[in-house]
């Protein structure tokens, strides 16, 4: 038996036979041609593009059908590369001066779409590098006549185990059959983990070199919550497991009946439980979960599925939809967090040395006041659909604030000379992501319309560990007593000014911490929806005294080991059947 560690993208345990799918990397020697073949290679390559755009476009609409209309619009993005005339320019340009063959050609210039997304440092948009390696396989294998490997029909449910999985392979994967997915690579904002998240099922990656250890037909366990994948197991771990996915089933059917009442302690405290979405189709299941509201709707997304920057009416209408979804509850937009490598097809930028530090997020919309101005008139007009916040990220200082809201007021009046219909009344906030913003949290409480915790930076930044890597990973942990006391801090000042404070991290949706947060003040919480039944129950179970009494305990400890030991023990009394 072997236990592997990677990253989380989705819950749940998967115990299955694997498949090992071998990585689709293509060798293409350079090959040279006549004269007299050029034009047959030149054709060659335009047929090739028309098959791999007509293969999208079969995918896409199977997705639409399956997942809606945001999971398949991923692959507009491929069929956008596809259709663009300068990539077929480009290739036949080396088949015609250096007389290359047409794969060769094709192999050179998609290799050279791939080092621009490489020297990225972004981490969600330089995994567009995936997406371009799965459009030079599609075109090298209708070039080549190589067969494609079938993912959608398995006989027998089973685990999927690669290398790498593409967002065309991800798409074919069979609902009834596969079980759950783990890659040697990956990251959580890839739109592969994208996909396999709407999926529904266990899903772990980047575990180094999983697909050398593990052969066709080894027994192989996905635990999706906590990141392991465990190969060949004996008989006690397999029992373990078993009797993990029969309690996720019961759990999964005991929760549903949670829909629809409210989260209120046992003595009578209410709480509010938002969800965390990318895509403006998410709303109907987060409301399936029993959603208070979107408490966080991430629009850089909306860079991910398009060819260049959206405009003011496609943003305006996935807004809109999201706002029209929600049925009169609360949709928070967060206003694009993006870095300073953004890449569109339309021009590129070198990336930088320390981006997490650099030109991100509110600092880049201010410097790109055209587009931040076409994002905030949007939202303003989508705003007249129903309840809308907005909120600002990475903000650390009031004079940014200031700045953003004078580019919002500027939007106001241009819609108004316009006669553009749009809703004014916008309540405004900040997400607390960085100890700058934390330490002066009493000054923004005086100007602020409510604030939001956003633990995934804060964390990062307060222990100086990137969340993105690996090899420090252990070192990244919100149960480090300095942030619980920055958190517990930023939650009385707000409580004390009369702003309604959120947290927005995924530490809102982990079942560990819900006692902690209630019991320092939290009363809104926004996670991932699949998360929100299982803290209503455990919200619904507890009294306010339990919880300020276990907030109270866990600040007085000095690790962060202390800090999770007790808590896990505490939540467990509460649920001891539920895996926490």
């Amino acid at each position: 038996m072997e236990i592997l560690r990677g990253i989380s993208v989705a819950p749940g345990v998967a115990i299955a036979e694997a498949v090992v799918l071998d990585a689709e990397e293509y060798r293409i020697p350079r090959r040279l041609i006549s004269a007299t073949l050029v034009d047959a290679q030149c054709d060659l390559t335009d047929r090739a593009v028309e098959a791999s755009i007509a293969e999208l476009v079969t995918q896409r609409d199977d997705m639409r059908g399956q997942l809606g209309q945001d999971a398949s619009d991923i692959f507009n993005w491929h069929v956008g590369v596809l259709q663009a005339p300068h990539l077929r320019d480009q290739i036949k340009q080396l088949i015609r001066e250096k007389l290359f063959a047409a794969a060769y050609a094709t192999s050179i210039v998609m290799r050279t779409y791939q080092r621009r997304f490489l020297k990225m440092n972004d981490p969600i948009l330089a995994e567009r590098v995936r997406d371009v390696q799965d459009i030079e396989r599609r075109l090298l294998r209708n070039i080549l006549g190589e067969a494609r490997e079938d993912l959608a029909h398995f006989s027998k449910p089973v685990v999927i185990v690669a290398h790498d999985l593409s967002p065309s392979q991800t798409a074919q994967l069979s609902r009834a059959k596969i079980l759950g997915v783990a890659m040697d690579v990956g990251g959580a904002a890839s739109h592969t983990a994208i996909l396999l998240r709407s999926l529904g099922r266990p899903a772990v990656v980047g575990v180094a070199d999983l697909s050398s250890r593990v052969s066709g037909g080894d027994v192989i366990i996905v635990d999706g919550a906590n990141g392991l994948v465990v190969i060949q197991p004996d008989e006690p771990t397999l029992e373990q497991y078993r009797a993990q996915v029969e309690r996720y089933t019961r759990i999964r059917d005991e929760l549903a009946t949670l829909r629809d009442l409210p989260a209120v302690s046992k003595d009578g405290v209410e709480f509010k439980l938002m969800a965390n979405i990318e895509f403006q189709s998410e709303v109907p299941i987060c409301l399936e979960q029993g959603a208070d509201g979107v408490g966080l709707f991430r629009t850089e997304f909306l860079y991910l599925r398009s060819r260049g920057e959206p405009s003011e009416e496609e943003q305006y209408q996935a807004y809109r939809e999201a706002v029209l979804a929600a049925k009169g509850r609360p949709v928070t937009i967060r206003t694009f967090d993006l870095g300073a490598d953004k890449y569109t097809q339309e021009k590129f930028i070198e990336g930088e040395p320390n981006p997490m530090l650099g030109l991100r997020s509110i600092r880049y919309s201010l410097q790109r006041l055209d587009m931040f101005k076409v994002q905030l008139r949007a939202i303003l007009r989508a705003a007249t659909a129903g309840e809308v916040r907005l909120m600002f990220p990475l903000i650390i200082s009031l004079m940014e604030y200031r700045q953003a809201k004078m580019v919002l007021h500027d939007a106001i009046e241009d819609l108004e000379d316009e006669r553009v219909p749009y809703n004014g009344d916008v309540k405004t906030g900040i997400m607390i992501e960085t100890p700058a913003a934390a330490i002066q949290c009493r000054d923004f409480a005086r100007e602020v319309g409510f604030v939001s915790v956003g633990t995934n930076d804060l964390v990062q930044y307060l222990l100086a560990v990137d969340r993105g890597n690996q090899r420090v990973s252990r070192y990244y942990t919100s149960a480090h007593p300095a942030v619980l006391r920055v958190i517990h801090d930023v939650i009385r000042t707000c409580t004390r000014a009369g702003v309604d404070c959120s947290l927005c991290g995924e530490t809102a949706g982990e079942p560990l911490y819900t006692m902690l947060l209630a019991g320092l003040g939290l009363r809104c919480f926004s996670m991932a929806p699949h998360n929100i039944p299982e803290v209503k129950k455990l919200l619904r179970m507890c009294t306010m005294k339990q919880m300020e009494r276990v907030a109270r305990r866990a600040l007085s400890f000095e690790t962060d080991r202390q800090v999770v030991n007790y808590l896990r023990s505490q939540t467990r009394k509460i649920l001891p059947d539920d895996p926490i």
